[in-house]
């Protein structure tokens, strides 16, 4: 009966948060589903285990929501997302618009833009260069997520995602874990993503397929829609609701401007994790008072935070005349943090849930059994996780709450470095998170005006297909050569 409870619960999590349904509910409903399927105390479930692993999540994480969603509020409304979007387009050239779409939309995110501040931003241009180009419309959504939401958010060293932040207190790891592997998988990555969106240009060329009918105005319904809004929070760090608050400026942003609070960003986080935090003396954080804990679990989250602090600074500052509403800029950005933090620890309240019921040992057992070793079964127990709750952070975190000691005892024993756990982890997270019900990809079709029917297979061949080569290829090499 536990078995089956757990299998219920995970049922009706995902149908109904599909159906849009808020995972603030949904998650401690099917919790305590399982937990009665179980014979487990429901009260004790729900306040102990499942709020502890929420507030226990929160309490680690919240600072880089807050700090992600006000650094991109900031940037969309002083019109630098933009300038950003329009200097990579002169760089690369109008006769090159799938790449100039999907480096724009990688700049952006990589510097700590929230990805639905770039939809909004990314999705305008990338129509008008697809249309002046007569390029079918129907490749928009795949150009985006290549450039967004692929080796930005899971390979690239450094990136300041919350994905590429979830395993640095497990692993005592940092977010350039693994560097070499990381830029190996983002250039496959990238590689495989554009070569099958130029096949799919040329293809349509050849068949005379143009642009299409333009579609109407989009973004604004996608803001208003309440069913979207539920379906985006659980998957990405930023409420699409929070993007018409605010004031943003028409004024023309210098390029510096718009690019060096990006650069701030990787440049602090690399300082911070490599040089300035391991050089200072942090022994006191043993003492109760600090949680008696080290340095390794917590210097991870610090960097992105300062970097993210330095850089809302550096916006604030480049960007001084164009903020006319800097008090509503920033409380729009503070609020849009609220209830994408809350709504995945709730999903991590429920994998706490689940993991603590006796008949979770079954499924423990059979994961870790899986042949190929530690990094194999790290990669599927993150890629079911995240398909199963079309989150990839929520996944994640599911994932290494209830195994993430467990794998640092296994590679201990086979001489694996936590870094390509970690690498591996967020990889594997970043791959089936992206099936039909994912919130980001329901939000990128709303807003481009398209269906599943008309983009959803080129979004896998991006977006999953290549995500899955980039991840096997990190585990062979990784199983072969060490991390590096």
């Amino acid at each position: 009966m536990g078995l089956l409870g757990i299998l219920v619960g995970l049922g009706l999590l995902v149908c109904l948060a599909f159906r849009g349904w808020s995972v603030l509910l949904l998650a401690p409903l099917c919790a305590l589903v399982a937990a009665a399927f179980g014979g487990e105390p429901l009260l004790a479930n729900w306040t102990q285990t499942f709020m502890g692993s929420a507030a226990v999540f929160l309490a680690q994480f919240f600072p880089i929501f807050l700090l992600g969603a006000l650094f991109g509020k900031l940037m969309d409304d002083s019109g630098a997302v933009a300038a950003v979007a329009s200097f990579i387009t002169r760089c690369v050239g109008e006769g090159r618009v799938i790449l100039a779409v999907v480096l724009a939309g990688a700049l952006v995110t990589y510097g700590g833009v929230s990805l639905f501040v770039a939809f909004f931003v990314i999705v305008p241009m990338a129509q008008s260069l697809f249309r002046a180009a007569d390029i079918p419309r129907r490749l928009v959504p795949a150009a985006v997520i290549l450039g967004t939401s692929t080796f930005t958010m899971s390979a690239l060293p450094g990136t300041p995602s919350i994905q590429n932040a979830i395993p640095m207190p497990f692993f005592g790891t940092t977010p350039f874990a693994a560097p070499g592997l990381g830029v190996v998988a983002s250039i496959i990555m990238l590689g495989v993503g554009l070569w099958w969106l130029l096949r799919a240009e040329n293809v349509a060329r050849r068949a005379g397929e143009g642009y299409g009918e333009e579609p109407p105005a989009t973004s604004e319904a996608a803001v208003d829609d309440e069913l979207l809004r539920e379906r985006a929070t659980t998957a990405r760090e930023f409420d699409p609701a929070e993007l018409r608050h605010g004031h943003q400026s028409d004024a023309k942003v210098p390029t510096f401007s718009a690019i060096l609070p990006l650069v701030v960003v990787v440049a602090v986080n690399l300082v911070m994790s490599l040089f300035v935090l391991p050089r200072l003396d942090f022994s006191f954080l043993a003492e109760q008072q600090w949680g008696n804990t080290s340095l390794s679990a917590v210097a991870g989250v610090w960097s992105v935070v300062v970097a993210l602090a330095a850089a809302i600074v550096a916006v604030i500052l480049c960007n001084w005349t164009r903020l006319p509403a800097l008090r509503q800029t920033m409380d729009a950005g503070a609020n849009a943090s609220v209830l994408p933090a809350v709504s995945v620890a709730s999903l991590v309240g429920f994998g706490a849930v689940i993991a603590s019921l006796p008949a979770f040992g079954m499924v423990r057992d059979w994961v870790l059994q899986i042949e190929g070793g530690p990094l194999v079964s790290l990669a599927v127990a993150t890629n079911l996780l995240a398909a199963l709750t079309g989150s990839a952070s929520g996944g994640l975190t599911i994932a290494l709450d209830a195994l993430g000691g467990t794998y640092m005892d296994l590679a201990a024993e086979a001489g694996i470095d936590p870094g390509l756990l970690h690498r591996v982890a967020v990889i594997g997270s970043g791959t089936l998170d992206i099936l039909p019900h994912n919130g980001a990809v329901v939000s990128l079709l709303a807003i481009c005006g398209l269906t599943h029917r008309d983009s959803y297979l080129d979004i896998v061949m991006v977006g999953i297909v290549s995500s899955i080569i980039a991840l096997a290829t990190v585990i062979a090499i990784g199983t072969m050569v060490g991390s590096f």
